[in-house]
């Protein structure tokens, strides 16, 4: 009977931390998205495109600033490695020197500060996660959520929106405060490094390309088609950002499961079909309901159309990048992410170029769809050997 017990109240937990999850993902990216688009209106094509310009530049620094990347402190942190003040350290050291270099090319701080405020974030909000404190993860993360958009709207209106940046970056200043608490009570270790400096590097190589899929496309729109095309795009992706929230939660919950052997093929198979309706939804309904919200993002409704077309391979994805990193063979989820960062850089400069953003919309869906071609070889290589053996 106590068995039983044990077994009922390990199970609530695990669907209390989950709801915690869940919850703080919805209501988390509801904010932002609120955020992202409400801007959208009280502020032109060209301006918004502008912004999400310098915040990819700001996002692809931080991409090689993080030394300790998210799944390293999470995983390490879950272990008890007491490694995470070093990793710290060389973030913030490599973040400086990014600052120094934003600041030199483009002359301007408020870049090298959102450097800093993703370090600070990612150092903070997945220690939380690593230790297995769900609630107040869920509780930091909305509260960023809601700092961005009352600093956001606050620079916006007090000092225009050349300011909003200094707005972002000042929304992550409570992790300074998990950040500051971990410097003071462990000890700075570089022996440490060596024992785990396999797994360092491979997850900051997975982070490096896997966060590069997701800037590269503002570097290059903004240079070949201006700030006007990339602020309608840059509107579409935060469309397409909500209309993948159900996916995300999904592989959030099913991750886990995978790796124990829980998760059957009839909730994977329900997930797709899911999220076969929210295609349609994005293909049908979105182009018709978009222009009465943002009359001038002329581009955005077609767009979105085209980018909705990837919800669905981008879920299967989904699934095969939980099954290989279940049976930890991760290595193919890299290479995956190779193809896609490949085939979104070239497709972003040739199809932009000859079809405007039809072709910018298009190499989304080129981008995950090639990725996840190449999962399913992979997951097909992996019983091909399982079967030699």
């Amino acid at each position: 009977m106590k068995n039983i017990w044990n077994v009922m109240k390990h199970k609530i937990s695990g669907l209390r931390d989950f709801g915690f999850l869940g919850s703080a993902n919805i209501i988390g990216t509801g904010i932002s998205a609120f955020f992202w688009f409400y801007l959208a209106n009280i502020i032109n094509e060209g301006d918004y495109g502008e912004i999400n310009y310098f915040i990819g530049i700001a996002g692809i620094a931080y991409l090689f600033s993080s030394v300790a990347a998210p799944h390293t402190i999470t995983v390490l942190t879950a272990k008890n490695v007491n490694i995470h003040s070093t990793l710290y350290l060389l973030s913030l050291i490599v973040g400086f020197v990014s600052f120094l270099v934003t600041l030199l090319i483009f002359h301007r701080t408020d870049i090298g500060l959102l450097i800093f405020g993703y370090l600070i974030y990612d150092l903070g909000l997945y220690y939380l996660l690593g230790r297995k404190l769900y609630a107040r993860y869920s509780r930091e993360f909305i509260i960023q959520k809601i700092l961005t958009v009352v600093f956001g709207f606050g620079f916006n209106h007090f000092f225009g929106h050349e300011t909003i940046i200094y707005g972002l970056a000042l929304s992550y200043i409570p992790f300074t405060v998990i950040v500051y608490r971990l410097f003071r009570d462990s000890k700075i270790d570089f022996s440490l490094l060596k024992s785990h400096k396999g797994f360092i590097t491979n997850n900051y190589f997975e982070n490096v390309v896997g966060g590069l899929n997701g800037q590269i496309d503002k570097i290059i729109i903004a240079p070949l088609l201006g700030f006007v095309i990339l602020g309608n795009y840059a509107l579409a992706m935060q469309v397409y950002a909500v209309l993948m929230i159900f996916s995300n939660v999904a592989f959030k919950y099913i991750l886990p499961q995978d790796a124990s052997g829980g998760v059957s093929t009839k909730l994977k198979r329900s997930v797709i079909c899911v999220s076969v309706a929210i295609s349609v939804f994005g293909i049908i309904v979105l182009p018709i309901i978009l222009p009465h919200f943002f009359p001038k993002y002329t581009d955005t409704a077609n767009m979105i159309q085209i980018t909705s077309i990837a919800i669905v391979p981008a879920t299967i994805g989904f699934m095969y990048i939980s099954k290989f990193l279940s049976l930890e063979k991760s290595r193919f989820v890299l290479i995956g992410r190779i193809i896609a960062l490949a085939v979104m850089t070239t497709g972003m400069i040739i199809l932009s170029k000859n079809f405007g953003t039809i072709g910018v919309a298009a190499t989304v869906v080129l981008s995950v769809c090639a990725q996840t071609v190449f999962f399913v070889y992979a997951n097909r290589k992996i019983g091909i050997l399982k079967n030699e053996e």
